[in-house]
């Protein structure tokens, strides 16, 4: 039985305007119906996809199992022609596979040089940029990256968070996400930027027994829907069916803020980095000290810690 989950809203005819005055400041998922996303929620089939962008080579995760785990790394790299890769990607039973028959496949788009390059749609895949008009709800200095992204049915992404706001933009095929708020982090297990709670519908509570008190928002995306996920909140995505997804970053905070190496977008801010490594350096000295006086000024800090950088406004 899956956790009772609070439907994420759904709003249709969202003007820039609406959006920026209203929905944006709340720092909230929400579900964009009816937008103009250009002609890719009908051209893009099997069909068009193979012959638009050809047998460019991919780069592709492939495992034998549906939720795939970052942390574990319990899928593999394999590269295929572009083409070769939609029509097996596509597939539930695949006569050609490299693990098992049934393996599931996923394409994240990287830049030209993975380590240096941000993902762009129009730089990777420009005749299907072509086809896609990407809502221009933030100014274009803003704009960090735009990822194109296909999916097996039935794959499950790791639950993790981003540094940066961005849209989900559903193409084709169907998906769930389940969300969780970044004031939940404490109970999500969090290794890095990703949870080790896999099964989010099923979760192994002797092994997590703090996720029960995570709350839980979830939405169904069909195609043409964009989902706006706000910078840090978490998600765990799931392929409903076989489709095609473009995710688009921007930059919300100074650019400054941003670590200047990250083209994932997935990096803390630098200050928060600093921070954090400033919090292990006190861990460390704590150590210096018996037992009882650490744990006594442990909790002093934890009290200071939240006196001083917890907001009393979050709901």
């Amino acid at each position: 039985q899956a956790p009772v989950a609070v439907p994420v809203a759904r709003l249709a005819g969202v003007t820039r305007e609406r959006f920026l005055r209203d929905i944006y400041p709340r720092r909230k998922p929400v579900v964009l119906k009816g937008m103009e996303l250009g002609a890719c929620t009908a051209k893009w089939t099997v069909d068009y996809l193979s012959q638009a962008e050809g047998s460019k080579a991919v780069k592709i995760h492939v495992s034998a199992v549906p939720q795939m785990d970052f942390l574990s790394k319990n899928f593999v790299y394999r590269t295929l022609p572009f083409d070769v890769f939609v029509r097996r990607a596509a597939e539930v039973k695949h006569k050609e596979y490299f693990l098992s028959e049934d393996e599931k496949y996923y394409l994240r788009s990287v830049g030209e040089d993975a380590r240096k390059d941000i993902a762009d749609i129009r730089k990777q895949f420009p005749i299907l940029a072509e086809d896609v008009q990407i809502p221009e709800y933030f100014e274009k200095e803003q704009f960090f990256s735009s990822i194109f992204r296909i999916s097996s049915a039935g794959l499950q992404l790791w639950t993790h968070y981003d540094v940066m706001d961005n849209f989900l933009i559903q193409v084709t095929g169907k998906k769930r996400v389940v969300l969780y708020s970044p004031r939940d982090a404490p109970y999500l297990y969090l290794s890095g930027t990703k949870s080790e709670v896999l099964d989010v519908d099923n979760p192994d509570l002797e092994k997590y027994p703090l996720f029960v008190k995570a709350k839980r928002y979830q939405c169904f995306l069909e195609a043409g829907d964009v989902l706006f996920i706000p910078a840090l909140w978490f998600h765990n995505v799931i392929s409903e069916e076989f489709g095609v997804a473009l995710n688009v970053f921007w930059k919300h905070l100074p650019a400054d803020s941003y670590d200047k190496s990250d083209t994932y977008g997935n990096k803390d801010p630098t200050a928060a980095s600093r921070a954090i490594q400033i919090l292990d350096r006190a861990l460390k000295t704590l150590e210096e000290l018996p037992d009882e006086y650490r744990d006594f000024y442990a909790r002093r800090m934890v009290l200071r810690i939240q006196e001083k950088a917890y907001r009393n406004d979050y709901v």
